[in-house]
Protein backbone atom coordinates (compact mmCIF):
# COMPACT_ATOMS: atom_id res chain seq x y z
CA UNK A 1 0.00 0.00 0.00
CA UNK A 2 1.37 3.57 -0.73
CA UNK A 3 2.40 5.82 1.88
CA UNK A 4 0.34 8.90 1.77
CA UNK A 5 2.46 11.70 1.44
CA UNK A 6 0.32 14.62 2.54
CA UNK A 7 1.10 13.43 5.63
CA UNK A 8 4.50 12.14 6.54
CA UNK A 9 6.76 13.15 9.21
CA UNK A 10 10.18 13.80 9.96
CA UNK A 11 10.18 15.16 5.99
CA UNK A 12 13.50 17.85 5.96
CA UNK A 13 12.95 21.35 5.61
CA UNK A 14 14.49 22.48 2.71
CA UNK A 15 15.10 26.14 0.48
CA UNK A 16 17.99 25.59 -2.07
CA UNK A 17 19.25 29.15 -4.19
CA UNK A 18 20.61 27.31 -6.97
CA UNK A 19 20.66 23.68 -8.57
CA UNK A 20 24.15 23.71 -7.54
CA UNK A 21 22.96 23.52 -4.24
CA UNK A 22 20.59 20.26 -5.18
CA UNK A 23 23.47 18.52 -6.58
CA UNK A 24 25.44 19.17 -3.43
CA UNK A 25 22.66 18.29 -1.44
CA UNK A 26 21.68 14.85 -3.67
CA UNK A 27 25.82 14.00 -3.34
CA UNK A 28 25.49 13.97 0.50
CA UNK A 29 22.42 11.64 0.79
CA UNK A 30 23.75 10.02 -2.01
CA UNK A 31 27.11 9.57 0.10
CA UNK A 32 25.43 9.07 3.87
CA UNK A 33 25.68 5.46 4.87
CA UNK A 34 21.60 5.53 5.69
CA UNK A 35 19.57 7.74 3.80
CA UNK A 36 16.07 7.28 4.48
CA UNK A 37 13.70 7.73 2.01
CA UNK A 38 10.08 8.91 4.02
CA UNK A 39 7.81 8.54 0.83
CA UNK A 40 6.80 5.95 -1.63
CA UNK A 41 10.21 6.28 -4.04
CA UNK A 42 13.62 4.99 -3.04
CA UNK A 43 16.40 7.74 -3.97
CA UNK A 44 17.89 6.67 -7.08
CA UNK A 45 14.12 7.53 -8.56
CA UNK A 46 13.71 10.86 -6.83
CA UNK A 47 17.07 11.87 -8.93
CA UNK A 48 16.58 10.61 -11.94
CA UNK A 49 12.55 12.36 -11.81
CA UNK A 50 14.75 15.21 -11.27
CA UNK A 51 17.51 15.05 -13.88
CA UNK A 52 14.84 13.82 -16.51
CA UNK A 53 12.56 17.09 -15.23
CA UNK A 54 15.25 19.06 -16.16
CA UNK A 55 16.63 17.36 -19.68
CA UNK A 56 12.91 17.72 -20.37
CA UNK A 57 12.66 21.72 -19.73
CA UNK A 58 15.42 21.66 -21.86
CA UNK A 59 14.56 19.27 -24.90
CA UNK A 60 11.04 19.31 -24.64
CA UNK A 61 8.16 16.80 -23.58
CA UNK A 62 5.45 15.62 -25.65
CA UNK A 63 3.63 14.74 -22.63
CA UNK A 64 0.11 17.26 -22.00
CA UNK A 65 -2.30 17.39 -18.88
CA UNK A 66 -5.60 17.48 -19.55
CA UNK A 67 -7.13 21.26 -20.76
CA UNK A 68 -8.54 22.08 -17.90
CA UNK A 69 -5.50 21.71 -15.68
CA UNK A 70 -3.91 23.37 -18.71
CA UNK A 71 -6.64 25.92 -18.55
CA UNK A 72 -5.79 26.96 -14.90
CA UNK A 73 -2.03 25.93 -14.86
CA UNK A 74 -0.93 29.66 -15.29
CA UNK A 75 -3.06 30.61 -12.41
CA UNK A 76 -0.88 28.20 -10.47
CA UNK A 77 2.49 29.23 -11.72
CA UNK A 78 3.41 32.56 -9.27
CA UNK A 79 2.52 30.28 -6.15
CA UNK A 80 4.20 27.51 -7.40
CA UNK A 81 7.64 29.28 -7.94
CA UNK A 82 7.72 31.09 -4.83
CA UNK A 83 6.13 29.12 -2.45
CA UNK A 84 6.56 25.36 -3.81
CA UNK A 85 4.91 22.41 -4.33
CA UNK A 86 2.80 20.65 -1.71
CA UNK A 87 3.16 17.21 -0.81
CA UNK A 88 0.41 14.74 -1.82
CA UNK A 89 -0.02 14.62 -5.54
CA UNK A 90 -0.47 11.33 -7.16
CA UNK A 91 0.31 11.32 -11.00
CA UNK A 92 -1.91 8.42 -12.89
CA UNK A 93 -0.66 5.41 -13.10
CA UNK A 94 0.34 4.99 -16.42
CA UNK A 95 2.33 8.30 -16.43
CA UNK A 96 4.37 7.92 -13.14
CA UNK A 97 6.05 4.98 -14.66
CA UNK A 98 7.60 7.09 -17.09
CA UNK A 99 8.08 10.11 -14.89
CA UNK A 100 10.00 7.88 -12.22
CA UNK A 101 12.32 5.98 -14.12
CA UNK A 102 14.46 3.04 -12.85
CA UNK A 103 17.94 3.77 -12.41
CA UNK A 104 20.61 1.08 -11.46
CA UNK A 105 22.08 2.64 -8.32
CA UNK A 106 21.73 5.88 -6.41
CA UNK A 107 25.29 6.95 -7.64
CA UNK A 108 24.32 6.38 -10.87
CA UNK A 109 21.34 8.55 -10.87
CA UNK A 110 23.27 11.35 -8.98
CA UNK A 111 25.36 11.22 -11.99
CA UNK A 112 22.63 11.83 -14.31
CA UNK A 113 21.66 14.77 -12.17
CA UNK A 114 24.80 16.31 -12.47
CA UNK A 115 24.82 15.76 -16.11
CA UNK A 116 21.37 17.27 -16.01
CA UNK A 117 22.47 20.31 -14.38
CA UNK A 118 26.18 20.78 -16.24
CA UNK A 119 24.04 20.82 -19.68
CA UNK A 120 22.72 24.30 -18.62
CA UNK A 121 25.92 25.72 -18.16
CA UNK A 122 25.99 26.02 -22.51
CA UNK A 123 22.20 25.25 -22.86
CA UNK A 124 19.00 27.11 -22.07
CA UNK A 125 15.59 25.73 -20.79
CA UNK A 126 12.82 27.02 -23.22
CA UNK A 127 10.33 23.94 -23.42
CA UNK A 128 6.88 24.64 -23.16
CA UNK A 129 5.58 22.67 -19.67
CA UNK A 130 2.69 20.27 -20.18
CA UNK A 131 0.85 22.09 -17.77
CA UNK A 132 2.18 25.46 -16.94
CA UNK A 133 2.62 26.62 -20.36
CA UNK A 134 5.45 28.69 -21.50
CA UNK A 135 8.68 29.68 -18.81
CA UNK A 136 11.60 31.39 -19.16
CA UNK A 137 14.56 30.08 -18.54
CA UNK A 138 14.82 31.91 -14.71
CA UNK A 139 11.01 30.68 -14.19
CA UNK A 140 12.52 26.92 -15.42
CA UNK A 141 15.27 27.40 -12.61
CA UNK A 142 12.99 27.97 -9.95
CA UNK A 143 10.41 25.60 -10.65
CA UNK A 144 13.07 22.84 -10.63
CA UNK A 145 14.61 24.32 -6.93
CA UNK A 146 11.31 23.64 -5.87
CA UNK A 147 10.41 20.68 -7.59
CA UNK A 148 14.03 19.40 -5.74
CA UNK A 149 12.43 20.59 -2.60
CA UNK A 150 9.93 18.87 -2.48
CA UNK A 151 11.34 15.54 -3.34
CA UNK A 152 14.71 15.84 -1.31
CA UNK A 153 12.41 16.58 1.54
CA UNK A 154 11.51 13.25 1.67
CA UNK A 155 15.20 11.48 1.60
CA UNK A 156 16.53 11.93 5.48
CA UNK A 157 20.19 11.38 6.20
CA UNK A 158 21.11 9.40 9.46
Amino acid sequence: MPILTKSVAGRRKLQFDSLDEVVTDADMLVSSPNTKVLGNWPLEKLLTHLAMAINHSIDGISAKAPWFIRLIGPLLKRRLLRHGMSPGFNLPKKVEVDFFPAAASPQEALNGLRAAVARLQTEKMTAKHPVLGKLSHEEWTQLHLRHAELHLSFAVPE
